[in-house]
């Protein structure tokens, strides 16, 4: 490497927050089932406390000896619905309690896997689960949750749909103290995939080795900051540069996953190229967008950036490692987002925009207070039509929405560090309940008359 190409990442990491937001071990718990809930949480917390013991001091040697920030260290395990289906257990909230005491004992921030893959129907562990997930959430610290209702291979499963819109209302209301923090670690998907690093969403797919290390990087600071070198350049320009600067970010998440990997004696897995923003001054997609021109996100012209955006990155980050994967693209969450939060306080940005702009970006509707009486109905219509969007377009969609009790649009939601602030946004106050009392499944799109 050229001593230009040294200072250049150097000035990176120290000007422009570029980071590695997460080194994520996956670990498989398919042989931890037991008919014995008991056994099998005691094998549960065995494996995960001995895989993933030297995860955080591992990730901070590196950290130390390449000068290259790792935000956070977490684990995602297998879908729990499956592992404690086999038991006779009446309810999983023991199984997250397991899980939480085992991430606290590794001292990784979050775990993910509570979670049940629903796209085409429930078994029991899956019915089991989805009823245990507010008391789970609001019972434990660390624990992230996820259901996948809907694929492109298989439709929509509805009955699921409306039952989330409950479960995240009842989540909101047994963590009201917190202004429904529970539901920032509660994510509805349509085509889940099972290698994504990033939480609140991760999960250790049935068909992944029995442990593996994957890593999702960060840097939307380092791309404003190259756009601004070609300010009234042509798109071509444009598209260009951000190619060129996901190439040099992909590559120290290579570096950093392929190092962790050998430390470990865990196998590589995959880089997930996202740019995630943090509520941090310097750190926003939104001001990426508008630095190719948009006076504020959600205005017009939004939707067509963020495709140039999401496309330059992948193109850029898929020469610059072997096996890429997990969500790959930008996120919008909007508490996470301190361009987002401006927009929606200024007026710039909807709900309505945002729904159009997931249909190109990674992931969805991502941590959006909502009214604390939004009806149960609207929130399964608004997961409906996200997983409607995914379906459709062949790709991953996902709702992280929170009704926080008590608040009213323009209030302020405040969850902390990585999580941020919400500003409570408007929603449609007419009815969807007839449509969701439908139940039932909407069935696969065909992709042979693609048009």
């Amino acid at each position: 490497m050229e001593t230009k190409q040294i200072l250049e990442t150097i000035r990176m990491i120290e000007e422009e927050k570029l980071d590695i937001r997460t080194i994520t071990m996956g670990i498989s718990l398919l042989d931890c089932i037991d008919s014995d809930g008991e056994k099998a949480r005691a094998k549960i917390y065995k494996k995960i406390t001995t895989y993933a013991e030297k995860l955080v001091e591992t990730g901070e040697q590196i950290e130390s000896e390449f000068g290259i920030p790792i935000i956070n260290k977490r684990i995602s395990v297998t879908p729990i619905a499956i592992i404690a289906g086999a038991s006779a257990d009446k309810d999983y909230v023991a199984f997250a309690k397991t899980l939480d005491e085992s991430a606290e004992k590794v001292g990784v921030n979050f775990i993910g896997g509570f979670s049940a893959l629903v796209e085409k129907g429930y078994t029991k562990g899956d019915a089991i689960l989805i009823n245990s997930i507010p008391e789970a959430l609001a019972q434990t610290e660390r624990v992230c949750g996820s259901v996948n209702i809907g694929s492109t291979r298989t439709g929509i499963n509805m009955d699921a749909v409306r039952d989330m819109g409950e479960v995240i209302k009842k989540t909101a209301e047994l963590t009201a103290d917190t202004q429904g923090l529970g539901c920032a670690k509660l994510v509805v998907f349509a085509n889940a995939v099972e290698d994504n690093p990033f939480m609140a969403g991760a999960f250790h797919g049935v068909g992944e080795a029995d442990c593996v290390i994957n890593v999702g990087v960060s840097g939307p600071g380092v791309v404003k900051r190259a756009i601004e070198k070609v300010k009234g350049e042509s798109f071509d320009k444009v598209a260009e540069m951000v190619k060129q600067t996901a190439f040099k970010i992909t590559r120290m998440g290579e570096l950093v996953g392929q190092e962790a990997s050998k430390r470990l004696g865990v196998p590589f897995g995959i880089v997930d190229l996202s740019l995630a923003p943090t509520p941090s001054v310097g750190d926003s997609v939104a001001h990426v967008l508008e630095e190719m021109g948009l006076e504020t996100v959600g205005t017009h012209g939004t939707t067509a950036a963020l495709a140039l955006l999401n496309d330059a990155v992948k193109k850029g980050g898929v020469m610059a490692c072997g096996h890429v994967g997990g969500l790959s693209g930008a996120f919008i969450p909007v508490s996470e987002d301190i361009g987002m939060i401006e927009a929606v306080n200024n007026g710039s940005l909807n709900l309505e925009k945002l729904e159009a702009m997931t249909a190109i970006c990674s992931v969805g509707l991502d941590m959006i207070a909502i009214p604390g009486d939004t009806p149960a109905t609207t929130i399964a219509a608004m997961i409906a039509d996200e997983a409607a969007i995914g379906v459709i377009n062949n790709k991953t969609t996902a709702v992280r929405l929170i009704p926080a009790k008590g608040t009213k649009v323009g209030d302020m939601v405040e969850f902390g560090g990585l999580l941020g602030t919400a500003p409570v946004m408007r929603v449609n106050k007419n009815s969807s309940a007839e449509f969701i009392a439908r139940g039932g499944r909407i069935p696969a799109p065909i992709h042979s008359f693609k048009n």
